[in-house]
């Protein structure tokens, strides 16, 4: 969606505290609109949408706590990161890929 707006103006916001048992979170993130609006439609009880702007592609949700988090991953070691390039390379023949030769 063109919105006209930059990608320092499309931010993500979360709000929550610890009194609330809700998180509220306004976004602009196409893959997280996709997955909160799926997961709202799916578990309507736990997740809702509660605005959005078409305007701007803006929606907001709020979720119940204990259902949406952060995910905090290490960095990987040089060395891992060339064990994983190393395999990504000897299994890379496994991957398929229709070729269409005569192209018009």
């Amino acid at each position: 969606m063109r919105t006209g707006l930059t990608k320092q103006e499309k931010i993500t916001d979360i709000w929550f505290d610890e009194k609330d048992p809700l998180i509220h979170i306004r976004t602009h993130n196409t893959d997280l609109k996709k997955r909160l609006a799926a997961y709202s439609g799916q578990y309507p009880d736990q997740c809702r949408q509660t605005d959005a702007d078409p305007e701007t592609g803006c929606m907001e949700f709020e979720i119940v706590k204990g259902r949406f988090s952060f995910r905090l991953t290490a960095p990987y070691s040089e060395e891992r990161r060339n064990a994983a390039s190393k395999a990504a390379k000897k299994h890379s023949g496994n991957l398929t890929h229709p070729i269409q030769k005569d192209v018009l």
